[in-house]
């Protein structure tokens, strides 16, 4: 028997539960990812240290750029983190910086507005890619047809590839990413998955399989680029004591930067998977990640996180008639993608396989500064077998419990099935 809303446990510290994939508890009720959370603080420190490690960190791509017109590159979507790495880049540290983005033709006004005002402000250089809107559609559509969640990851791996694109045209060595665990929390695998092969055999099972103008981060020139170009990534939020609320205000009272209402809402696509199609077909919220962030680093306390939690999250209904209507899809069309069974990435062809015979690789990788420990210690080491995928849709089932009652245990999808709508 599904166990009900009152027999899931909660994490005694954050609000992580039992329907977060991969979970568990120790002895005095606190979750793994907890305890991760406390690794990454030990081995990355704030204050003084933390510090003392950025700067560092900058002399290392100031020497990188000697003889270059750029130091760093740093990817922009209009939201908080990317626009303050533009000002500690520029302001705090004197970097050379040049700025990247990936257009999907879904950007809000707002982000737009706000990367015009950031450039402007700093005066830095932007290296654009605008994919071609039709093969866009295409793609975006073959992932709604395949009925997995990873529906933005096209736009997830284009930009990171435009980051590598950007870097190898002007010979620059460094990356800077916003990401911060503090604030923005572990993803539990089994969730997402990404790569680019996925998102080749999804739009060649699923669409007309034509990639021409969408930057895919293949292998080859993945590992072309940290092995042989030597261009690093890198996360300076890890060592800053970094309170977004704060960090907000600064923007908005510097630059004029103006808040879009919550996060990845800078961007439409990603507004609508996050706030509808996530949490509607596949139960995830992706606020009990951040909300977690937020009481482990001590910016928010539980109970404030489980009263937002509990809040309905906002949609603009207007969003997904666009998207219908961009994607080709009817209401009749729309309401099967909703009803279809859901799928998962171990029942695709993926990349993952060949990241777990390349562990020594890419742990060498690791602890040279290229990737992320978070990348290697869930595409190269975590295994992907039978387990991942019983996991996801267990944890489907709890979660649909939790909000509504008398659901139909979820069935492991036929991998060969589709769903039938007609190509426009």
């Amino acid at each position: 028997m599904t166990p009900s809303v009152m027999e899931v446990q909660r994490c005694a510290r954050c609000i992580y539960d039992a329907t977060i994939p991969r979970i568990s508890f120790d002895a005095e009720g606190v979750c793994n990812y907890c305890r991760q959370h406390d690794q990454l603080e030990a081995a990355y420190p704030t204050g003084v240290e933390g510090r003392r490690r950025l700067e560092a960190m900058v002399d290392d791509i100031k020497r990188a750029g000697r003889g270059k017109r750029y130091d760093v590159v740093i990817g922009v979507s209009g939201g908080c983190d990317s626009s303050y790495m533009l000002h500690l880049a520029k302001k705090a540290f004197g970097l050379r910086v040049l700025a990247a983005h990936f257009d999907n033709t879904y950007n809000s006004r707002v982000a737009v507005e706000n990367i015009q005002r950031m450039l402007e402000a700093l005066d830095i250089d932007l290296y654009t890619h605008v994919v071609d809107n039709a093969e866009y559609q295409r793609v975006f559509r073959s992932f709604l047809l395949a009925s997995v969640p990873e529906t933005d990851t096209p736009a997830d791996i284009a930009l990171a590839t435009v980051h590598y694109l950007a870097a190898a045209k002007h010979r620059i060595r460094y990356i800077w990413e916003g990401h911060s665990f503090r604030t923005e929390g572990i993803s539990p695998p089994g969730w997402f998955y990404m790569d680019a092969r996925y998102i080749q055999r999804i739009h060649k099972r699923y669409g007309d399989g034509k990639i021409e103008t969408l930057p895919v981060l293949w292998l080859h020139r993945w590992l072309k680029w940290m092995a042989i170009d030597h261009i690093k990534k890198v996360r300076p939020l890890y060592l800053l004591d970094y309170n977004k609320e704060e960090t907000k205000r600064f923007l908005a009272n510097t630059y004029g930067w103006q808040w879009y209402g919550g996060h990845h809402m800078e961007n439409r696509t990603a507004y609508f998977v996050n706030n509808y199609y996530l949490p509607r077909k596949f139960g995830i919220d992706l606020r009990y990640s951040e909300l977690s962030a937020l009481v482990r680093s001590g910016q928010l306390t539980r109970d404030e996180a489980l009263d937002r939690i509990a809040q309905p999250k906002p949609f603009d209904e207007g969003i997904l008639d666009e998207i219908k209507r961009r994607v080709g899809f009817s209401d009749a069309d729309w309401d099967a993608i909703m009803s279809a069974p859901p799928s998962h990435y171990t029942l695709h062809p993926t990349y993952k396989r060949t990241f777990e015979q390349l562990r020594p690789v890419f742990l060498l990788l690791y602890k040279s500064g290229y990737v992320t420990r978070s990348f290697y210690e869930k595409f190269c080491v975590l295994k992907d077998d039978p387990k991942a995928t019983e996991d996801f849709f267990a944890s489907l089932q709890l979660r649909r419990d939790r909000t509504s009652s008398g659901v139909t245990q979820t069935a492991l999808p036929d991998p060969a099935t589709r769903v039938q709508i007609a190509k426009p």
